[in-house]
């Protein structure tokens, strides 16, 4: 069982969690369907959506794109290893870029992790020549995406 999280009377119980995990299954599922699930009506399902959503639990939803519409697709990891202490102006270059699909602040080996989604090799190319005024990179390259 899942502890309940508390931050400043924020509760989330066990229904939340598995409402997320259904919505991180399929984002487009119907709230009846989700609620037959947890055992809640329909709009229960969607007044606990709303009230996480305004709680910044859930910040968003996406969409999977099949990579074989775009064989030149690159999905890369790259750690990033910061040369200067405008970490800041990094972060916000990052939120400016619509390739740059997750960042993270990481400890260990390099100062952020970045999930980089390009269009082909030369748009990577582009996109880590702009990563140099702030620090070195690292890059690992998906050849295949498991899970």
């Amino acid at each position: 069982m899942k502890e309940s999280r508390k931050d400043d009377n924020l509760i989330l119980d066990e229904v939340d969690y598995e409402i997320i995990h259904l919505l991180k299954q399929n984002a487009k599922a119907k709230m009846q369907d989700i609620g037959q699930k947890v055992h809640l009506t329909g709009q229960a399902v969607s007044n606990r959506i709303s009230r996480l959503e305004k709680l910044g639990i859930i910040k968003g939803y996406s969409v999977i794109v099949d990579c074989s519409f775009n064989p030149n697709k690159v999905i890369a990891f790259v750690t990033i290893h910061m040369k200067t202490i405008d970490h800041v102006g990094f972060q916000k270059w990052c939120k400016d870029q619509q390739q740059v699909t997750e960042a993270h602040r990481i400890s260990g080996s390099g100062c952020y992790l970045l999930k980089i989604e390009a269009l082909s090799q030369e748009c990577l190319s582009q996109l880590l020549d702009q990563v140099l005024i702030y620090g070195n990179y690292s890059v690992n390259i998906s050849i295949n995406q498991i899970k």
